[in-house]
């Protein structure tokens, strides 16, 4: 567990400290090339997850002329966005978070419930969530900061979650779909929450 910080201080110490897992390969299991890789840390402190990508961009990036950060914004997953999926009941990953955020400071957040021959969305789901971005020459870095407050259970050192971690880049038939846990679907797909990988509360 890490002081709280703003979601802006991108450089924070707390970063550093925690362990880094990589995005390489494609939801299908195929590797990414190497400029298309991403890393990601997760922090958490008794108010907030954060999480932060730091991403390999080689490409033209793939964002909105027109950005607004004001209010969720639907359609988000369209462009160059980077996602963090929660389930905070190990026994129901079935019933997730999704949060997204883009190079511009866009974001979304969204509450889903995803059965076996449908997929429920709560549109109006509000986490309180911020995000941040900065862009480089060849690397775009972008941070969320998720109060536990509106995923209605405040974990504990120890606990574990179900999540999973992705990355959309790229443009047309050259759009690339990273996760940390492939889902291994015959077209793009990261809801499948049977794929989601454990994330454990360290102390």
């Amino acid at each position: 567990m890490s002081a709280d910080f703003a979601v802006a201080d991108l450089n924070h110490l707390a970063w550093e400290k925690a362990s880094p897992v990589t995005l390489k390969q494609y939801w299908s299991g195929e590797l990414a090339p190497e400029w298309r890789h991403a890393e990601a840390r997760l922090v958490w402190s008794e108010a907030a997850l954060g999480v932060r990508f730091v991403c390999r961009q080689r490409e033209p990036l793939v964002v909105s002329p027109t950005p607004q950060t004001a209010a969720k914004t639907i359609g988000l997953w369209e462009r160059d966005v980077c996602e963090i999926f929660l389930a905070p009941d190990p026994r129901a990953p079935e019933r997730y978070f999704e949060f997204e955020a883009a190079p511009t400071g866009e974001w979304l957040d969204l509450g889903i419930e995803q059965l076996a021959d449908e997929r429920r969305t709560d549109w109006e789901f509000h986490s309180g969530m911020t995000a941040a971005a900065l862009i480089s020459a060849d690397q775009v870095t972008i941070a969320m900061r998720i109060p536990w407050d509106s995923l209605g259970h405040r974990p504990r050192a120890g606990e574990r979650w179900r999540a999973n971690l992705f990355r959309c880049v790229g443009a047309g038939t050259e759009r690339g779909y990273l996760a940390w846990q492939p889902t291994l679907t015959a077209r793009p797909n990261f809801h499948i929450p049977q794929a989601f990988g454990w994330l454990e509360m360290q102390g």
